[in-house]
């Protein structure tokens, strides 16, 4: 239809021609992921979080923790070993959005539920240096102290029923119940314990 060199010249069409390439090659990679069950069904045993565990996972968000820690294990030897197995799609459906990514001045956190008690996440999250001596990461002390926020959980898991989350009615009349007397510390750790605590077993 075009030589070459006609494209070359001809700058909008070259534009016009490159997007229909983007696009279309976009589309043959993301649409068949909508159908694959390895990547819209949840592993064995994965459940939605709870309404401390979102609480928590809210203030990771808002705190900016993905800033420096990725949840995303590659399937390298480097990276299994250290961390666990690696990541898949189906460990992630309940996260909107999800926290994979690429950056890591700390350590990949998809498999750290489990692997450290609750008072240890607490004093590193006071002050990380009383752990980790070499570490970088700012204290996050002010957690302690402010109360877990309660007024929009409900709204929360029912928006995020929406989309398939698929919380009780029970489980959200409760979740106001679940966070009192809780601070935002007890819910970013109750989110940490959570993390990679089902790996998938059939990969």
């Amino acid at each position: 239809m075009f030589s070459h060199k006609t494209i070359e010249k001809n700058i909008g069409l070259l534009i016009v021609l490159t997007f229909i390439l983007v696009s279309v090659g976009g589309l043959v990679q993301i649409v068949p992921l909508f159908f694959q069950k390895s990547t819209t069904q949840p592993v064995p045993d994965l459940k939605p979080y709870t309404a401390l565990q979102l609480t928590g996972r809210d203030v990771y968000v808002r705190e900016g923790c993905y800033v420096c820690h990725s949840q995303m294990i590659r399937p390298f030897r480097a990276e299994t070993e250290r961390y666990g197995h690696f990541s898949v799609a189906g460990e992630s459906v309940y996260d909107r959005p999800f926290q994979w990514g690429s950056k890591r001045t700390g350590p990949d956190l998809a498999r750290v539920g489990g692997r450290y008690s609750d008072q240890w996440h607490y004093v590193h999250l006071m002050n990380p240096r009383d752990v980790v001596p070499e570490s970088n990461m700012p204290s996050y002390h002010w957690l302690a102290d402010a109360p877990a926020d309660a007024a929009d959980i409900q709204a929360k898991m029912r928006t995020l029923n929406i989309v398939g989350t698929g919380y009780t009615e029970d489980e959200i009349a409760n979740a106001t119940k679940e966070l009192e007397g809780k601070t935002e510390m007890d819910a970013m750790i109750a989110y940490l314990q959570v993390l990679g605590i089902h790996p998938p077993k059939d990969y």
